[in-house]
């Protein structure tokens, strides 16, 4: 893959310095070549990076970047966020600290994506001790709760109102999750990892990414007026590089940061948010704020060729991750061909079967089937299934029922000096999430109310729901996330990664991971084209920089392809390798992302 390699290094005594150099190996047109001086040239007059050609022209994205570091990285969705969680490294933080900053940044400046009025899950990854032989990794479940007036049939006969308005919102997590991160493991004060975010809210140039989404709601930021004053003040829409404000926001967050996350939960915010969301039709409440619960476990675990994998539970897609990587455990994986690419599929499929288990383990009566997908005793069950001459319809990976698909979500990836490390997956479900804004503090609250089941209503693919994943009282919905820390063999780090694009999540950390045994290096794996196929449609959703000569090898095996434009939107992959004592950071190029080392 094509892009730019850059080298982050703080070292006693040398100051920081870049180095720009292309991946490629090969001989480069003399254009390129003169190109590669020049910017060598303009980063001796410390230009700030990237620099790149049309990079500035509206609608195209940024090139993909390589990052080299040899202290700590951020790979985040968004440079001004990856930027904001390496300095905070530098100011002392440690990766827990990196993470919440670069969290709340990405509320901000992406907040179609998500935010302080959503949720997440995040793994955490506790370097060995000195008297310890081996690293502690924790998963926190800051996932959104059904309100408590919830029910099964809340949807039935008004199933779009799951999606958009007031009684599409759960009550929000995303706070108590940093908290509690930052409660255990952080180690700088709270206020200063949210005071960056604070001054951001204030006023930034809206970014490529911002910028090409803003239009595709012209209808809600035109014509409603809490929308209106934020992305079309004047009475146009915002476009790429003119200043948006969001400053109730900014005044939420300087109280979040001297108050703490508490502020969010009681007192003149909730009361704020509770009135807008009774306002638009929802059921929220101040007891519903004030209840709601982080939970903390030790991380799913499993292994993966002798790497040891620690993922998140249920209701995440973490066990059927863990799933796809014990059944291609099973096969010869030295070479990328297209026998394969046609494994990795059927893997795929099998793990869509096996998602339609997961709900919320607690509102489970038996949780049998949840607890046996990542096992490999279930995978070793399943692999003679696995033909290698042809695909099946549907019904032979035996699916239970459907599942929902969410869309607003970030990740971001962090590993600093100490080998700490972070996963972390926020979202607010769809793209702006239930399209309520809180006008007096400034917050866009989730639809997660969405990613439950209704019962008697399809979904788009004409699928029947889930009774797994129907909405109660205080019950968490099923989720694609699953951010993901991995270990070598004999414990020291190795991968943080994760991702965003509703069901396409797992599967595109699943083959990010393959990319990499395959001999790339993280920013190839990452940018690589991807397959996905979640059973229905009856097709597999192909990039269209996938090889050809691997999509001919599918069609011979019966699977029907849909070529689809990369430049979609799609799964984005943040991840973080560290090899020979080298942090590598790359950011997907699909969102816009940049991350950044030291």
């Amino acid at each position: 893959m094509k892009g730019l390699f850059i080298d982050h290094h703080d070292r006693p005594g040398s100051g920081r310095q870049q180095y720009p150099r292309y991946s490629r190996s090969y001989v480069l047109p003399v254009v390129v070549t003169v190109l590669y001086l020049g910017l060598a040239v303009i980063n001796q007059l410390d230009i700030q990076w990237p620099i790149w050609p049309f990079s500035n022209i509206p609608g195209q994205r940024n090139p993909s970047y390589l990052i080299r570091a040899y202290n700590g990285a951020v790979a985040s969705e968004n440079k001004r966020c990856s930027d904001i969680g390496v300095d905070i490294m530098k100011f002392g933080g440690n990766a827990v600290d990196a993470a919440i900053a670069a969290t709340f940044c990405t509320g901000v400046v992406n907040m179609f994506s998500s935010g302080i009025g959503g949720g997440g899950f995040m793994v955490v990854r506790i370097p060995p001790h000195a008297n310890a032989n081996s690293s502690e990794i924790y998963s926190i479940d800051f996932r959104e709760m059904a309100p408590t007036r919830a029910n099964t049939r809340m949807y039935v006969d008004q199933p779009l109102k799951a999606r958009y308005g007031g009684l599409s919102i759960g009550v929000p997590g995303e706070l108590r999750g940093l908290q509690e991160a930052h409660e255990r493991w952080g180690s700088l004060p709270w206020s200063q990892l949210v005071q960056p975010s604070v001054k951001l809210a204030a006023g930034w140039e809206v970014d490529r990414e911002l910028g090409r989404r803003i239009p595709w709601f012209q209808d809600l930021m035109l014509n409603n007026p809490d929308w209106m004053a934020i992305f079309a003040p004047n009475g146009t829409l915002l476009k790429e590089g003119e200043i948006i404000r969001r400053t109730n926001l900014s005044r939420t967050l300087s109280v979040i940061a001297e108050e703490g996350p508490g502020a969010f939960y009681k007192g003149p915010i909730a009361d704020s948010i509770i009135r807008k969301v009774r306002e638009t039709g929802g059921i929220l409440s101040q007891s519903d704020l004030q209840k709601y619960n982080v939970l903390v476990n030790r991380a799913m675990k499993g292994t993966y060729r002798g790497r040891r994998v620690y993922t998140t539970h249920a209701p995440t897609s973490g066990p059927v991750l863990l799933h796809l990587l014990n059944l291609m455990e099973h096969f010869d994986l030295r070479k990328m061909n297209g026998l394969n690419v046609h494994r990795l599929v059927e893997a795929m499929k099998f793990g869509f079967a096996a998602r339609t288990k997961i709900c919320d383990p607690a509102y489970s009566n038996s949780t049998r089937s949840i607890n046996e997908i990542p096992t490999k005793a279930f995978a070793k069950l399943l692999i003679a299934n696995i033909t290698d001459d042809r695909t099946h319809p549907p019904d032979y990976y035996k699916p239970v029922f459907d599942v929902p698909t969410d869309h607003g979500t970030s990740h971001t990836s962090v590993v600093d000096r100490n080998g700490m490390a972070v996963a972390i997956t926020s979202t607010i479900n769809l793209i702006f999430g239930s399209q309520v804004m809180d006008p007096e503090t400034g917050i866009i609250l989730n639809d997660e109310m969405d990613d439950f089941s209704t019962p008697g209503f399809p979904n788009g693919f004409g699928l029947w729901p889930s009774p797994y994943n129907y909405p109660e009282p205080g019950k968490r919905p099923l989720s694609s996330i699953a951010p993901t820390i991995i270990e070598n063999s004999d414990g020291t780090f190795y991968v943080a990664i994760g991702g965003s694009g509703g069901s396409r999540i797992f599967p595109a950390i699943f083959q990010t991971l393959l990319n990499l045994d395959w001999g790339m290096n993280v920013q190839e794996a990452v940018e690589y084209g991807r397959l996905h196929n979640q059973l229905y449609p009856l097709e597999v959703d192909a990039d269209n920089t996938y090889p050809q000569k691997f999509l001919n090898a599918l069609i011979e095996r019966g699977h029907v392809i849909s070529i689809k434009d990369i430049t979609r939107v799609g799964a984005v992959i943040n991840a973080i390798v560290q090899k020979d004592g080298v942090i590598y950071a790359a950011s997907d190029s699909r969102k816009n992302g940049i991350a950044a080392g030291y």
